[in-house]
């Protein structure tokens, strides 16, 4: 499935492979060799990410379709981060982490193939912009480490996710783009879900080596994250996850109280 490009293949791929996962079809065995990067379409064009074109006036079509065409390719990057964490970090895990991962998966194919379908209702598509590869360089520096691609992948990047999406939702209400903001609606409600499986598998990974989570936690954002974790958070939703500010609050620029 990793290394599948064609936007359409990969999302075939990535639903067999969690139907037949969930049929048993597939052993919870992991002898093969992760890439060390996902097969890529040729569109759209991977720039820097402070040379992305700026997305216009907030409210206007062309700035929808902008940030639709973000989200999606953000999605589209989940289904390899979801499937490689499967594949990469499962043997020695128990078998749920491996069902959680592949069900982030197919979910996140699922948001892709919403925000696709509605790019081209707008007369867009995916691949029609430019985007930038931050979620993949995160992947990559956390290659090594359950421990560290748990603390930066779902729980700070999901989590941010998290933090921005309702306002987002909010903005395309008053545009009067309810269709969107549904689908917006969706990826939200299942992102709480992604975030709790980060949360209760990154306790789980401490516990079973005997880590402190949270003081751990803040060590691998401040080794392995290369941004920095700015309020605001939505507390409540970070909540719902497990994740709660104890986590974030004591790395946040400025600390979080």
């Amino acid at each position: 499935m990793l290394l599948t490009a064609a936007p359409q293949d990969k999302l075939r791929a990535a639903r067999a492979a969690a139907r037949s996962w969930r049929r048993g079809a597939l052993s919870h065995q992991f002898d093969v060799a992760m890439p060390a990067r996902p097969a890529r379409p040729e569109e759209p064009p991977l720039l820097p990410a402070n040379r992305m074109p700026k997305r216009g006036k907030a409210g206007s079509e062309r700035s929808r379709i902008a940030m639709l065409h973000a989200l999606a390719h953000i999605e589209f990057g989940a289904i390899d981060l979801a499937f490689d964490m499967a594949g990469r970090f499962g043997a020695g895990m128990p078998r749920a982490f491996v069902d959680d991962w592949i069900g982030v998966g197919a979910d996140e194919a699922m948001h892709f193939a919403l925000l696709d379908r509605r790019l081209r209702t707008l007369s867009s598509r995916y691949g029609a912009l430019p985007a930038h590869d931050g979620l993949w360089e995160a992947a990559g520096e956390t290659a090594h480490d359950l421990l560290a691609r748990l603390a930066v992948v779902p729980m700070v990047l999901e989590a941010r996710g998290l933090d921005i999406t309702p306002a987002l939702t909010a903005a395309f209400e008053r545009a009067g783009d309810a269709r969107s903001a549904a689908i917006l609606g969706r990826i939200y409600r299942d992102e709480i879900r992604h975030v709790a499986a980060g949360t209760r598998w990154f306790a789980f990974a401490c516990e079973s080596r005997g880590i402190p989570p949270v003081p751990h936690w803040q060590l691998l954002i401040r080794t392995h994250f290369r941004g920095a974790l700015k309020p605001p958070f939505n507390d409540s939703a970070r909540g719902q996850a497990g994740l709660s500010r104890e986590y974030y609050s004591g790395v946040a620029v400025p600390n979080y109280v």
